[in-house]
C-alpha cells in the first residue's frame, strides 16, 4: 500500500463517504442480497457495528477508498467465530484494497480472540472476492443452489467460507505484508463476551 494509506475505525462523520460505496455496490446488484430500497440512514444501521464488532474505513489522503464490518458470527456459544463484509469504491478495484482490508480483518479477529472468520454469503460469480479469500488461506465449505434470487443475472450460488487455521499466527505474517497503519494494532485486546480466547 502507498504511504498514508491507513486503516482505522469509522466514526458517524465518516458515513457520508461510504454511503456512496455502500449504495454503489447495493445497487450492482451482483454482490449482496441487501433490500433494493435502502435509504441511507437504514443503511447506516445496517453498516455500522456496535461493540464488540467494529466498522472501519481505509482512507487515501481525504478519501474513504473501502469499508469492512466485523464482529461475531452469532452470539452466544457462536461468538467466538467472526464475521465480516467489505465494500469498495468501484474506482479502486484492483488496487489492493479489497486484500488490505481483508488483512485487517483476520488481524482484527486474532487480536480480540476469535478462533475462526466464517462468510455467510460469499455470492459464486464473485470471483475476485473468491480468489482473494482462497488467497488468504479460507476455505469453501458449502454452497447453496439458488440461495441468493434477485440479483441480476439471476439467482446466484452463496458459497459459505470459513477459515480455520490459528488466527492469533496469522497475524505476525498480515503485519508484514502490508504497509498501511491498522488501528487494532494501537488497542488494547478485547475478547469476545463467551471467554474465547483463540
Amino acid at each position: 500500500m502507498r504511504v498514508g494509506e491507513t486503516i482505522e475505525p469509522a466514526s458517524e462523520a465518516d458515513w457520508p463517504l461510504i454511503w456512496p460505496i455502500f449504495d454503489h455496490v447495493v445497487t450492482a446488484g451482483d454482490s449482496y442480497a441487501y433490500p433494493e430500497d435502502l435509504d441511507s440512514d437504514a443503511a447506516r444501521v445496517l453498516w455500522m457495528e456496535q461493540p464488540p464488532g467494529q466498522t472501519v474505513v481505509m482512507r487515501a489522503g481525504d478519501s474513504v477508498v473501502g469499508t469492512a464490518k466485523m464482529g461475531p458470527n452469532r452470539g452466544g456459544r457462536g461468538a467466538h467465530i467472526a464475521t465480516a463484509s467489505f465494500m469498495v469504491d468501484p474506482r479502486m478495484w484492483r488496487r489492493g484494497v479489497g486484500r488490505a482490508l481483508g488483512e485487517y480483518v483476520i488481524g482484527w479477529a486474532g487480536h480480540n480472540g476469535y478462533r475462526g472468520i466464517q462468510f455467510n454469503a460469499v455470492v459464486e460469480t464473485n470471483r475476485p472476492a473468491v480468489a482473494l479469500w482462497t488467497d488468504l488461506g479460507f476455505a469453501i465449505v458449502g454452497a447453496a443452489p439458488a440461495a441468493v434470487p434477485g440479483l441480476i443475472g439471476g439467482p446466484r450460488i452463496g458459497c459459505e467460507v470459513f477459515r480455520v487455521p490459528s488466527l492469533e499466527s496469522a497475524m505476525p505474517a498480515c503485519r508484514q505484508t502490508r504497509s498501511v497503519k491498522r488501528s487494532w494494532d494501537r488497542s488494547p485486546s478485547r475478547r469476545p463476551r463467551n471467554g474465547a480466547t483463540g
